[in-house]
């Protein structure tokens, strides 16, 4: 049970008399230098293009057809991704992309690409694109993108090794943060397919009442197109952004004949990249409706490349979901599908990769402010509330606008005021290595014998060797009560130098552990650790804490210098930390005169 609404709307207003520098004129001040720092602020790596929509360009609907726009935001991404390597770079995928509005003959597409983060030979290109009305004076948002690039071996053979990026704004630090975190989800996206389908709990059967279901057979489409000079880019390599141009054109073919109407392409499942094509191969398109749900359709398309002699080679796949829209806009009820016989592999595909989009769409999209903060926990959404969790976390460490509310002994207290939300950050160097400070705090059942809230740690469950899931006992708001927290906990090591290790804390529902009277079940949006390498035996470790209505009150008595909660629990994690750091030296010398000492009796 949460706090009632009276309690709670007091304690923010506590909060907010406490920290008033953090609210009013000087919030909006500091909002205000924030824009104006990303506009000063010019990426090097920033690609920007604008096109004007031509009937060319343009479908039936004179609207812009999504292969123009596709080949416009490959390009742009290219000549980002090329401005950082200085070297050729060609499109290894592209993430799912979501189509929020259409773009009519005559309007302008604004399209903004910038290398997000360099890896060792590979980055990520965060592409934007906005339509601009130039009669009525509007812009708005028509998608996003990451797309990640490769650089082309060197004429010896070598790969290049890219530059690091130096993030300068806030958003830019957002993206270079979560881009480690969005690139391990991309190189676990067929294996969170597999998985899926191997739970066995993704089915969905064909029942009696559908006998005038479409047969799948009936929307397949096979095109072939000979890959040119203008198709090709300045390396002559085929031109991502034309095959994929290719690849919405059959897709779009093949969901018209299921509905017999003209569908709109909504959303993109990731393209992937198998291999390079050359001018002179020819490309076999192949296309078929997988599934039909109610309102939607899934299409998958295959790309193939091959010459006049030798085998076909299989360059690209993608998941393409259309609607139909009747006068109004609104999605029509589209007739079902009957698969072939060897296509019920895909038909349940198509099923799983639903799933995936809704529970991205739930946990990741939706507003961090909005209820419940626990969202359920299986295995289908494990993936994606890891990426939440870890990304939710770096993007408030990211933020810029902290204030310093007191200091005391080297612990230093942050708060950042954001709505309704009060943010808290305490940090201080410890004498410990990073790594072994990562180790010590990441198991969270040790935490009971520093930290005087945890009360008990119980592991529900171990997911995998980077996530676990807990149940927490602390104590209660409310008198005579304690409070249960189920978290889910996703620790990461650094990906590159200058990474810090990440300990992220999230509240989630199992079925297995309803709440229960005994117990007024909390909730946690967002909370963890940051440990960052000082020196060789020294690390920065800091703790954030998005503060939900159950943590509210103690960080308001914290503020107002009434309780010294932060500072005591910080300085006995530090002892805690410097105390095993020295065991665990003793241990490891105690262990190393041991095995010398064996060695040398059977030498002797």
């Amino acid at each position: 049970m949460l706090i009632k609404n009276t309690n709670m709307n007091f304690l923010l207003r506590l909060a907010s008399t406490m920290s008033s520098r953090l609210s009013g004129d000087l919030e909006k001040e500091e909002e205000d230098e924030e824009e104006e720092e990303e506009e000063e602020s010019l990426n090097p790596t920033q690609v920007k293009m604008s096109q004007i929509v031509m009937p060319c360009h343009s479908n039936h609907r004179q609207e812009l057809s999504v292969g123009q726009l596709l080949k416009w935001m490959d390009s742009t991404a290219c000549l980002s991704a090329e401005r950082h390597a200085g070297s050729p770079c060609v499109t290894a995928s592209m993430d799912d992309i979501h189509f929020e509005h259409t773009i009519s003959v005559g309007q302008v597409v604004n399209i903004k690409a910038k290398v997000n983060r360099a890896f060792n030979t590979s980055m990520e290109v965060g592409i934007q694109v906005t339509c601009e009305d130039l009669f009525a004076d509007r812009h708005w948002k028509v998608c996003h993108a990451y797309a990640t690039f490769v650089t082309q071996r060197t004429s010896t053979g070598k790969k290049v090794i890219l530059k690091p990026i130096v993030p300068q704004t806030q958003t830019e630090q957002v993206e270079y943060s979560v881009a480690a975190e969005r690139r391990r989800v991309r190189m676990l996206h067929d294996d969170i397919i597999r998985d899926l389908l191997s739970l066995g709990s993704i089915q969905q059967g064909m029942d009696d009442s559908v006998e005038n279901a479409v047969a799948a057979e009936k929307t397949k489409v096979e095109s072939v197109e000979l890959v040119l000079p203008p198709h090709a880019n300045h390396q002559v390599n085929t031109f991502g952004g034309q095959i994929m141009a290719w690849m919405v054109n059959v897709a779009t073919i093949a969901a018209s004949r299921l509905c017999q109407a003209h569908p709109t392409l909504r959303t993109i499942d990731m393209f992937t990249f198998r291999g390079p094509s050359q001018v002179g191969d020819r490309l076999l398109l192949r296309a078929i409706v997988n599934n039909a749900f109610k309102n939607s359709m899934e299409v998958g398309v295959r790309a193939e490349a091959y010459q006049e002699e030798g085998p076909n080679r299989h360059i690209n796949s993608a998941f393409m979901n259309f609607e139909v829209l009747d006068k109004n806009g609104k999605p029509c009820t589209l007739p079902r599908i009957r698969p072939e016989p060897e296509g019920e592999r895909r038909f349940q595909e198509a099923i799983a990769r639903k799933k995936i989009r809704l529970d991205r769409k739930y946990i990741i999209s939706r507003k961090q402010a909005e209820g419940p903060l626990s969202v359920p926990w299986d295995p289908r959404n494990q993936v994606y509330l890891s990426y939440n969790n870890v990304s939710a976390l770096k993007m408030l460490a990211a933020r810029n606008n902290w204030r310093l509310s007191s200091e005391k002994d080297k612990v230093r207290l942050y708060t950042l005021e954001e709505k309704s939300m009060l943010c808290v950050r305490v940090e201080s160097e410890v004498d410990v290595p990073a790594h072994r400070a990562f180790g010590f705090l990441s198991e969270l059942r040790n935490r009971t014998t520093w930290d005087t809230h945890y009360k008990e740690c119980e592991l529900i469950h171990r997911v995998d060797d980077e996530d676990f899931l807990y149940r927490v006992v602390t104590p209660s708001v409310r008198e005579g009560m304690l409070q249960d927290f189920i978290l889910l906990a996703s620790k990461r090591k650094p990906c590159s130098s200058g990474d810090p290790y990440v300990i992220a804390l999230r509240s989630v529902s199992l079925p297995t552990y309803p709440p229960t009277e005994q117990f007024n079940r909390g909730e946690v949006l967002c909370a963890g650790f940051t440990i960052l390498e000082s020196t060789n035996n020294t690390s920065l470790i800091t703790y954030y804490n998005q503060a939900s209505p159950e943590v509210l009150p103690y960080i308001s008595t914290d503020i107002a210098g009434l309780s010294s909660s932060f500072y005591h629990t910080f300085c006995s994690c530090s002892q805690y930390l410097i105390k095993n750091r020295l065991m665990s030296r003793s241990f490891d010398t105690e262990k190393w005169v041991k095995s010398h000492a064996f060695a040398d009796f059977f030498i002797a």
